[in-house]
């Protein structure tokens, strides 16, 4: 796998991440780094977590976990999408308790949204080892890859996210959560019919 493959891999792997961060920005609207580092900090840790645990269980677990991978996705997003929703429903001005940058939401976004990391994780298992996977911890450097271009995209959706919420308020929310389970249909559609 050559430096050009990978970064595709980045890239498509990081598009749920991307859209999952525009949908935060939409929400909290506020373009401080903090938030910035946060919420694409968390995307691209565990969209370079996951490919490791993928590595490491491939042999075990890859053909049972990849019948329903899609469904624990769907589900988690669908989840917190429809928390926003609820919120965004809420007469109140308060900053919602649908908050996605509390660590609960942001951790099952990071989780649902890098799920079909842990297959290619588990495809750098049994890959031919030429290119960058012929280095001694080329399943690390890959890893690393993809989460740095997450992260990048993240933070830039984020930010897109935000100038875009700051002129629609609570329907920002609604669209937000819509936008996360949106994400889920696609995930599931994608492993039920491709």
């Amino acid at each position: 796998m050559g430096i050009p493959t990978l970064l595709v891999i980045a890239v498509g792997l990081s598009m749920d991440a991307f859209a999952a961060a525009v949908s935060c920005g939409l929400v909290i609207c506020f373009t401080k780094p903090r938030y910035i580092l946060k919420i694409a900090g968390s995307f691209g840790l565990f969209q370079g977590i996951m490919p490791l645990i993928g590595y490491a269980i491939a042999n075990t677990f890859s053909d049972r976990f990849e019948s329903f991978d899609h469904w624990i996705a769907f589900a988690l997003l669908s989840f917190v999408g429809g928390k926003m929703l609820w919120e965004a429903a809420k007469k109140d001005d308060e900053l919602p308790l649908g908050n996605p940058s509390r660590f609960d939401n942001l951790l099952v976004m990071s989780v649902a949204t890098s799920i079909d990391a842990l297959a290619v994780g588990a495809s750098f298992a049994v890959m031919p080892h030429d290119g960058v996977l012929s280095l001694k911890y080329g399943y690390l450097l890959s890893s690393a890859v993809i989460a740095v271009v997450t992260f990048a995209l993240s933070a830039g959706g984020y930010v897109l996210g935000c100038r875009c919420g700051n002129l629609f308020g609570k329907k920002a929310e609604a669209a937000g959560g819509l936008v996360l389970i949106g994400i889920g249909l696609k995930i599931l559609a994608e492993d039920i019919f491709f």
